[in-house]
């Protein structure tokens, strides 16, 4: 293949249910472009017959697989897309078409019009739970503050980045990241339109609370030292409760007696378990942080391709 205009990459991670439907709308969309286009199908350690399916996928001349050794995580695999995109605009969605293929031609007609380093989406009328919901809006909301970025909606991976933003994404060899929020530390000009969203087609989500809190906690700590400060001023609040209410204590005995503070034995239990509880706190964020730099200095890889799967060029 020769110079390639357009990339898209997508993540997989079991999948099955929906990659027949993906690649049946993806296709006919890509073509009517009119650009040269690749898509790359990335499968993150899929346990069901996924990968079999990307394999016969490979056959076509627009299409490459790559196969991670385990399952990295849905950043990771991206990551490992973007590491052999080919792409001057490279484009990220979702394999569980909740992302519309359709709105693909908006985003790279905005990105060339406007000359735009990304494009992200506003999810218009939004299909998922409020439990999906309420997390999101947090994320969101975090998100502009720490990269200072106004954009609404930081959760949608359909996406268009330019190829050196990419680049410079895959040059910082982060071991846990945010995507979207990386992208802005290196582009200049950055805008966001709605695209539709839709119902899941088939199986179940692969992103749980769970693995939504830990996206949280990786857009906090790989972007901002926002968590050390808030300890350290709760430390010093805090600190600075307890002096006042042993004042107060030492008052009320002088005025009411020893009696009166054997009484207020429970109240004193109360503000040693409070204290007892901020410290553990405190330990676990910066455990984090001193893990995450554990990580680093491993300078083990975020992610490993196992093969990379595409239809044999001609001679």
């Amino acid at each position: 293949m020769g110079k390639v205009h357009i990339s898209v990459v997508i993540p997989v991670y079991n999948e099955e249910a929906n990659l027949e439907v993906l690649m049946s709308r993806l296709m006919p969309v890509m073509k009517n472009l009119e650009k040269s286009f690749e898509i790359i199908l990335i499968d993150d350690g899929s346990r069901d017959h996924s990968l079999a399916l990307l394999k016969e996928f490979a056959s076509n001349p627009f299409v490459r697989v790559v196969e991670l050794t385990r399952n990295y995580g849905q950043h990771a695999a991206i990551m490992a897309g973007f590491s052999i995109v080919r792409g001057d605009i490279v484009v990220t969605m979702d394999a569980d078409l909740q992302n519309p293929p359709e709105e693909i031609p908006n985003l790279i007609s905005v990105m060339e019009k406007g000359n735009y380093d990304v494009v992200g989406t506003i999810r218009k009328g939004r299909k998922d739970s409020f439990l999906r919901i309420f997390p999101s809006k947090i994320v969101n909301m975090v998100a502009r503050k720490i990269t200072r970025v106004s954009m609404r909606d930081w959760g949608c991976m359909l996406r268009a980045y330019s190829r050196p933003v990419v680049e410079r994404m895959i040059a910082c060899h982060e071991q846990a990241t945010f995507i979207p929020a990386l992208a802005t530390v290196f582009a200049k000009r950055v805008t966001e339109i709605e695209v539709a969203h839709e119902e899941r087609f088939g199986g179940k989500s692969n992103y749980p609370l769970r693995k939504l809190i830990n996206l949280q906690f990786d857009l906090v700590a790989s972007f901002s030292d926002l968590p050390m400060k808030l300890i350290m001023y709760g430390g010093i609040f805090m600190s600075l409760l307890g002096v006042c209410f042993g004042v107060v204590l030492a008052i009320a005995r002088l005025v009411y007696g020893a009696s009166w503070a054997a009484q207020g034995i429970f109240t004193l239990f109360a503000i040693l378990f409070v204290f007892v509880g901020l410290q553990f706190f405190a330990l676990g964020v910066i455990g984090e942080y001193i893990g995450r730099i554990y990580r680093e200095v491993r300078k083990r890889p975020e992610y490993v391709i196992e093969n990379i799967y595409q239809a044999k060029e001609d001679e």
